[in-house]
């Protein structure tokens, strides 16, 4: 059976800072800041011992899932399935310990992957989490009380693929954005201290929701938010709902896609759109004429394929996984030129997520290894590497490197890592 890891990518050096990201110490959503995942750490170190960076803490019970984390101040929060219910779980960043719960929705999961597939969104005082069969919850961040809920298939009409809903709410300003899909509203934007409806965004071809996140962006002068649904890159105005443009419902594109994941990547006025599954990735320039927008081609390159490990752009260069064989490649994203693929002698495998920091890539492989390589676009440079001490299959977690430190989930645990190089 195919597998899907239900986090998601995206980042873009064009995209707006979003979720009231205050400090550089601060990781308040998926992929941190301006949803980039590219950390503003410095100073970090060049190369790990042979037994990995020190462990700072370890915290278990979390719950089975596919989450990332997010954070602010000393609280780190995560989802899981634990004791029969999709929860939300708090834990001090200064050691782990374990702060609150909430019960956000039903365990369990499709495709025989159970577990939440959200990274929460922090914003001030309150925390906003996804389940997996698409349930919204707001809660208090302090203690984890309930503050409003949504639930995409009942409020919505909402629609899903085989691996039910793996988005992570996008807060902008004053609204919460998710994509519930379907015929009623493929994105959503609501008021986000109370839940209230500002818009409902359609797309032209009944899309059901992809495994993306929304990205927020300004194409031609106007701030819209985009993300890849199960047919294709749409696009949503920022404050009426209309859709902008569409690409890639065709098939030999984006459409009838066993499942289309990565968040597409905004740059000034292209856009960088990727999808694994054999499928391929393309750039697209968006041109703003008279109000009427349009995407045009400037290449596919069925060469340029992430299934669920996090595609990220850094100056004019893209990384990512070729699928989710582990074979992480550098790439021109102005021509789809590859300019390296993985080749080194240790055994990681399986799907690579990654986060960047510091002209560093921290890989996280899907059978548990970590490395340290090089953000050089003139060659592939593993400088150091070690294995989680649990980590085997299906750990699809986006690693998180903020504050001189690493972030790992690993089914019910995450491992936090000194990775400053000061003491």
């Amino acid at each position: 059976m195919n597998k899907l890891s239900l986090t998601v990518l995206l980042c873009g050096f064009s995209a707006s800072l979003v979720c009231g990201q205050t400090t550089t110490t601060d990781w308040l959503q998926f992929r941190g800041p301006g949803r980039l995942n590219i950390s503003p750490d410095k100073g970090l170190l060049k190369a790990w011992p042979e037994d990995g960076p020190k462990l700072v803490w370890k915290a278990t019970g979390v719950g089975e899932g596919f989450s990332s984390v997010a954070m602010k101040g000393d609280t780190v929060v995560t989802m899981g399935d634990a004791d029969g219910s999709c929860q939300l779980f708090a834990v001090k960043r200064s050691d782990g310990s374990s702060l609150w719960s909430t019960k956000v929705g039903r365990a369990g999961g499709g495709g025989g992957y159970p577990g939440p597939r959200c990274t929460p969104s922090i914003d001030g005082d309150y925390v906003y989490g996804i389940g997996q069969y698409g349930d919204l919850v707001c809660v208090q961040l302090a203690d984890g009380k309930e503050v409003w809920r949504k639930s995409f298939t009942n409020d919505f009409g909402g629609r899903h693929g085989a691996w039910q809903f793996a988005e992570s709410p996008l807060v902008d300003g004053n609204l919460v954005l998710c994509t519930p899909g379907g015929p009623e509203a493929t994105m959503v934007a609501l008021d986000k201290k109370s839940g209230e409806v500002k818009w409902k965004g359609v797309a032209p071809s009944d899309d059901a929701a992809g495994y993306s996140s929304i990205v927020p962006c300004t194409l031609g002068g106007v701030k819209q938010y985009m993300t890849l649904t199960s047919k294709g890159v749409v696009s949503f105005h920022a404050t009426s709902g209309k859709l902008l443009w569409n690409y890639g419902a065709r098939g030999d594109r984006f459409a009838d896609n066993t499942a289309n994941i990565p968040t597409p990547i905004p740059m000034k006025e292209q856009v960088f759109a990727v999808a694994g599954y054999d499928r391929g990735g393309a750039l697209l320039t968006i041109r703003n004429n008279r109000g009427m927008m349009n995407a045009t081609e400037v290449y596919w390159s069925n060469k340029l394929k992430n299934k669920h490990g996090g595609v990220i752009l850094v100056g004019n260069f893209i990384y990512g996984d070729s699928d989710d064989s582990g074979r992480i490649w550098c790439a021109d994203v102005k021509t789809g030129t590859i300019r390296w693929t993985r080749k080194d002698d240790i055994r990681a495998s399986g799907s690579a997520s990654m986060t960047y920091a510091d002209g560093l890539l921290f890989v996280r492989w899907q059978n548990g290894y970590v490395g340290l390589v090089s953000a050089n676009p003139a060659k592939y440079q593993l400088i150091s590497s070690f294995k989680l001490p649990n980590g085997d299959g299906n750990c699809w977690a986006h690693p998180v490197v903020i504050g001189g430190k690493m972030y790992l989930r690993e089914k019910d645990t995450i491992w936090c890592y000194q990775v400053s190089a000061k003491k």
